[in-house]
This record gives C-alpha cells, sequence and structure tokens, in this order.
C-alpha cells in the first residue's frame, strides 16, 4: 500500500510519511508510531528518549566542527485527526490510510490524511537522515495529543530542550511564516437528565444534519461554514413548540474540528406530525440559502424510529435553549493583527446516551482577557439553564515577536531559496509554540510549512510541489544556522 510515495521527492520526507500513514496514530493512540520511530532513530545512532507524557525527542550531534553552533529544535506532531466521509468504513485503530495523487495533490481515499502534521514531522525526520548536511546540534521533538487540546506540550518535560531555535513545521500555506497564535481553553457540561416512558400517541423520528464541508475550527472559523451541531439545535428549538422530547443526540468526533453530521432521536405527540415535518423542510430551505457557495450539499433527513424512554418535553427545551443560546463562531476581530480573528468559539462534541448529556466547546483568542471573557459567558450560560460548566485552565497563546533575529534570518534564506520575501502572519489556531516557549524561556520561534487543505476533514490534501518547495526551505534554514 502506499508504494508510489516512494516515488516522491523529497525521497526521505515520502519515505516517512509512508510509515507514518500505514502506522495508525489517531489522537491518544500515537504509542505504535513513537515505538516505531524509536526502533529507527536507534537504528540511525540518534540519542532519543520519551517523557512522562510519551512526547519523543530525538537528537543528531553536529557536523564535526559545529558542535558550538545554537541548538536547533525541529518540532512537529505525531497525531492526527480521525474522520470519514459519509458511508465510509474505516478504523482508525487498526486500518492504513490509503493515499492517491490527483492533479498535483495527496489525498487519502475516504478519510483525512494526516498532512497535519504528517507532513511536518517527516520533514523534521528526514532533516536527521539527510548526510552531507551541515548543521548545529539538532533536536526533533513530536508531541502526543496535538489535536486532542496540545496535551502532548501542556505536559511537556520543563527544561528537557536544549536547542536556542525552535521551527514549528505545522503550519499549512506555503509563502507564509507564522510568528504568534491563538491560546485557547475548553468549557464542557456533563448532566445525567431523568427519562420517562414514550407516550403510544407520540411518534419517533431521527432527524440528521449532514452533508456539510466541516473544517478546522480555528483556521476555518471565519469562513461562515455550517455546523452541524448549531443547525441542529437550531431546529430542534424551534421543534420544541410541537411538544418535542428527546430520546438521544450524537454530534461531532472532535473539539477542533467544525461538525459535518449531527442526528438526534426525537419523540413528538403524532397529531402534529404535518407541522413537524413542515419545518423540518422550511429550515432545510433556509439553510440551503444561508449556506449557498458555502455549503450546497448542506441537507435535514428523517427516518422513522422507535423508543419506550425520552428526556421530558421541559428538559428537552432547557438542553436546547442551552445549545440554541451557546456564541458560536467569530466574536472579534483583531485590531494589532487586520483580517485575522481574535476570539471565537466552536461547538464540537454534542452527545446524549442513556439520559447523560454532554456538550464540549473550544473557545479561541489572540487575547487571554478576551478567552476568558468569552469563557465566562459561556458558563454563565450554562449556570442559567442549569448546567454546571466544567472549565480547563486553558493554554497560553504564542506573543510575536517581530524583530527576532530567527525570524530575520529565515526571511532571507527564504528570498534567496524561493526569489520572493515571505508573508508574516499570525494564526488563529492553537500551535504548540506558546506552551512549549513558556518551558524554555528565551527561546525563538517561528512556525512555516507546506500548502495543505480541508485539514481535518475527509478532503484533507497537500500539495506535492509545496512540500518539495518547503523542505528546500527548511533545509537552507538548518545550514544557515549553522553559520549562527
Amino acid at each position: 500500500m502506499n508504494e508510489h510515495l516512494d516515488t516522491l521527492e523529497p525521497t526521505y520526507l515520502w519515505r516517512h510519511f509512508r510509515t507514518f500513514c500505514e502506522v495508525p496514530r489517531p489522537s491518544g493512540r500515537e504509542e505504535a508510531l513513537a515505538k516505531r520511530l524509536e526502533a529507527w532513530a536507534s537504528e540511525k545512532g540518534f540519542e532519543h528518549e520519551r517523557d512522562d507524557a510519551g512526547n519523543l525527542l530525538i537528537r543528531k550531534a553536529a557536523t564535526p566542527g559545529h558542535e558550538n553552533r545554537p541548538g536547533v529544535v525541529l518540532q512537529g506532531h505525531l497525531d492526527m485527526v480521525s474522520q470519514a466521509a459519509p458511508g465510509v468504513t474505516h478504523d482508525f485503530d487498526r486500518d492504513s490510510i490509503a493515499t492517491e495523487i490527483r492533479d498535483g495533490w495527496l489525498y487519502a481515499r475516504g478519510t483525512t490524511l494526516g498532512a497535519d502534521n504528517g507532513v511536518g514531522a517527516c520533514a523534521a525526520l528526514a532533516i536527521l537522515e539527510e548526510e552531507g548536511l551541515t548543521h548545529g546540534p539538532l533536536e526533533a521533538l513530536m508531541t502526543v495529543e496535538e489535536e486532542a487540546s496540545l496535551v502532548g506540550a501542556i505536559n511537556l518535560k520543563p527544561g528537557w530542550l536544549k536547542g536556542k531555535y525552535l521551527l514549528n513545521l505545522d503550519s499549512e500555506d506555503e509563502g507564509q511564516v507564522y510568528i504568534g497564535c491563538a491560546g485557547g481553553a475548553s468549557v464542557r457540561t456533563k448532566a445525567t437528565l431523568p427519562e420517562a416512558p414514550i407516550e403510544a400517541s407520540m411518534e419517533t423520528l431521527v432527524i440528521g444534519v449532514h452533508g456539510l464541508k466541516g473544517g478546522h475550527s480555528g483556521l476555518d472559523i471565519h469562513l461562515g461554514l455550517g455546523n452541524a451541531n448549531r443547525l441542529l439545535s437550531r431546529l430542534l428549538h424551534r421543534l420544541c413548540e410541537h411538544g418535542l422530547r428527546l430520546v438521544d443526540y450524537d454530534g461531532g468526533t472532535m473539539g477542533n474540528a467544525i461538525t459535518r453530521e449531527a442526528r438526534a432521536t426525537v419523540a413528538f405527540p403524532a397529531r402534529q406530525h404535518d407541522q413537524v415535518m413542515a419545518d423540518i423542510e422550511r429550515y432545510q430551505a433556509i439553510y440551503r440559502e444561508e449556506l449557498a457557495g458555502l455549503d450546497d450539499g448542506v441537507a435535514i433527513s428523517t427516518e422513522s424510529a422507535s423508543a419506550e424512554r425520552a428526556l421530558s418535553s421541559e428538559d428537552t427545551y432547557r438542553l436546547m435553549g442551552l445549545m440554541h443560546g451557546l456564541p458560536y463562531g467569530v466574536a472579534g476581530m483583531s485590531r494589532s493583527a487586520p483580517g485575522v480573528v481574535e476570539t471565537s468559539n466552536n461547538q464540537g462534541i454534542v452527545r446524549l446516551r442513556d439520559s447523560t448529556f454532554s456538550i464540549q466547546l473550544m473557545v479561541r483568542s489572540l487575547r487571554d482577557s478576551t478567552r476568558d471573557e468569552l469563557v465566562a459567558r459561556i458558563a454563565t450560560l450554562m449556570r442559567l439553564t442549569g448546567f454546571e460548566p466544567a472549565i480547563n485552565e486553558g493554554y497560553p497563546g504564542w506573543t510575536p515577536e517581530p524583530e527576532s533575529e530567527l525570524l530575520g534570518r529565515f526571511e532571507r534564506v527564504h528570498e534567496r531559496v524561493t526569489g520572493d520575501a515571505p508573508e508574516v502572519r499570525v494564526i488563529h489556531a492553537g500551535l504548540e509554540c506558546g506552551l512549549i516557549g513558556s518551558k524554555n524561556p528565551g527561546m525563538q520561534m517561528i512556525s512555516f510549512g507546506p500548502t495543505i487543505r480541508g485539514a481535518h476533514t475527509p478532503d484533507e490534501r497537500v500539495e506535492l510541489g509545496a512540500v518539495e518547495n518547503f523542505y528546500g526551505v527548511l533545509r537552507a534554514m538548518v545550514e544557515d544556522l549553522a553559520r549562527a
């Protein structure tokens, strides 16, 4: 499988990416891949170790004569977002990712590809493997559970890294370099709600929202894409007028992905059938009009079902009132970084199973104060509707240093290699740089990468030419820093 990857350039990078595709690595289950890389490092004679969080650090000694040069950390993460297209059966704990090339882009067949951040991580490994490359002391840091709220970086062993410079390889636009990112926090609630028998006079339906593109809850939040949890809860809130009772609910798989599909089983008085179906048809028309040109495939489906118990209509209304009232999307744009989202919120995962309700929201912001204010608003709404919030401590953003020596060197190298100056950006997404920097004071950092589109969705793809260009810049940067 994936033999075609062996024909691509840069050879070492794509050879490693083939391993990343063939060894399952969903967030929290990266151990098999980490062990494979440890064995590879031992075979190559590289020093390697793990910290208590499971992060992997591989060290390569400097080229002779360059031992006293500042150390460079090449950083990526091992895990990937696990999403399959509708109708595709894929076990992300067991099955390999099957890839294919289309029009100069690499795709997976019916699933996420894992180019985020597999390509960046493999670029770091390729640099370690390259012979004839002049470099100072090198470290390749491979974190775990990045896609699950940056768990590996949060628990990174303090003082573990020796390098002065960190090159984060987890960005997704060729020709851009990032020098700052949003911090974040998650807000959750979980509650057990009483159920009661469904009356014989009630009808039961499964209502689903599907056909959405989905996307990254940071990079794509400003695009206005449909979120299935938002659309379904909006419809169900309306249907509460017809005596709706909620049986179960299932929406979303990742807190950092814009939800593509959601479904709920509901019961309502059979005499309200015509009104319920009319509202469903009307809301489908509304959603198609509102999302025209963005999510043209949006659809609402219904299917007859059977159930014995459901929440009361009062608790259903209270729960739907919470979901309908929660803020979603862009909460504010940055004044200091024009065109960049400052603060946002995503409704990522919602469940009601066996009378237990849970919801997970991800708040991002370039400012800790506005992040904390939005978290407080969400928590207040939860309490007002009778749900107790659970708030994590959050993770810091990455404060830009536009005058850093490292950025200046990168700009010169990029222009020399590509002929163009890079675009310096701040990103509304949770890179690991802020957390790593907080544990390694004084470390200079930048982030760059190849062009990736559709991250966190089954339409994820990476541009092959951009990978080659990205690697050329990375290789040149490592050699340039050996002369620092």
